[in-house]
């Protein structure tokens, strides 16, 4: 990653210099790449392709910095920074414009690569004992999707629910943690942009995402529990919401720790010392259950994903899948490094 020496080398590694320099050491580049490889077009004319990695690397920068595909090109131009990254020689005279950039994207969605990559990355940090398997939580997020009807239909998207969250109304993905963030977007954004609710289940010990589904925002969570446990969990946590899981669920062998509701909770009088035990009880269970809120935090805050950005719920589950994935990697960075040395 040689870049121009104009005399400006700076003299302080900025944040994002370290960041991106951590996520170059820890990404499994070529195991990424091998699963793109296969779906990737072979040009026989013309001018030749630029590198899988190159174009993944840049795929990379637009979910942790919130870049549009314009925005991505024109930040490849200004920011020497990313073309290092993306291992963009500087003498190079042309750059991936929006286009490529584009059509990259579409070719990770079409064959459906971000699970499959995902499953790869949480297959290496099983083989570094970052995550044991013998316990799971389980939460779901609300996401806010653009109300905007400024598109070529006039209309919101068809994919779109209402839902309601402590008797307050929603529509589509709305999380009220993630008002206020704005994002510039591409020819397929804000088209009237569709819900997802994402939920997950991560690993008790790491806090580690190991599965995620994403769907529509009226979607009662639990309806997709099953497709969230991977069959080794001896344990779960899980909020109030999840109340009957236990006699819906098939899984006779795990064990349901589930929240007590508000009401109940606040109910109880500390002066009886049984009602005072079932508090710290409570207690203990939401210092246990606080590890699932990380991966939405790390998402939304250090990603910066508040609001849906594309036209239809499995363009924006791909996405989700993707910033899942990268937001394991930024927890379990230090301990990935460590193992390599």
């Amino acid at each position: 990653m040689k870049q121009a020496n104009l005399g400006l080398e700076p003299k302080k590694k900025t944040g994002k210099r370290v960041f991106l320099g951590e996520m170059d050491r820890v990404v499994p580049w070529g195991e990424l790449v091998a699963l793109i490889e296969p779906h990737s077009p072979r040009a026989k004319i013309g001018r030749p392709p630029f590198l899988i990695q190159t174009m993944l690397r840049i795929h990379y920068m637009q979910q942790w910095f919130g870049l549009s595909d314009p925005a991505m090109e024109e930040a490849l131009f200004d920011v020497p920074m990313y073309r290092g990254f993306a291992q963009l020689p500087d003498e190079l005279v042309r750059l991936p414009d929006e286009s490529t950039i584009l059509r990259f994207r579409h070719r990770l969605e079409k064959h459906g690569l971000a699970a499959q990559m995902f499953a790869a990355m949480n297959a290496t940090l099983d083989a570094k004992g970052l995550m044991l398997k013998t316990g799971s939580m389980v939460d779901a997020t609300l996401i806010a999707a653009p109300s905007s009807t400024k598109n070529s239909t006039g209309t919101r998207d068809p994919e779109m629910h209402p839902t309601t969250k402590l008797n307050n109304g929603y529509c589509g993905m709305t999380s009220p943690q993630g008002e206020g963030q704005r994002f510039a977007l591409d020819r397929e954004a804000d088209e009237g942009a569709s819900p997802n609710k994402a939920h997950i289940a991560v690993d008790a010990h790491s806090g580690l995402v190991h599965q995620q589904v994403c769907t529509g925002a009226n979607v009662h969570d639990l309806s997709v529990v099953e497709q969230l446990l991977h069959g080794k969990e001896r344990e779960v946590f899980a909020d109030s919401g999840y109340r009957g899981i236990e006699k819906r669920s098939q899984r006779k062998r795990v064990r349901w720790s589930l929240a007590m509701t508000p009401g109940k909770r606040k109910a109880l009088d500390a002066s009886k010392p049984i009602d005072a035990l079932k508090d710290q009880v409570e207690f203990v269970k939401a210092s246990i259950r606080a590890k699932v809120e990380q991966p939405f935090r790390v998402i939304k805050r250090q990603l910066g994903y508040a609001k849906t950005r594309y036209r239809g719920l499995a363009k924006n589950a791909e996405q989700v899948t993707t910033l899942f994935m990268l937001s394991n990697l930024w927890m379990s960075r230090r301990s990935l490094q460590a193992a390599r040395g």
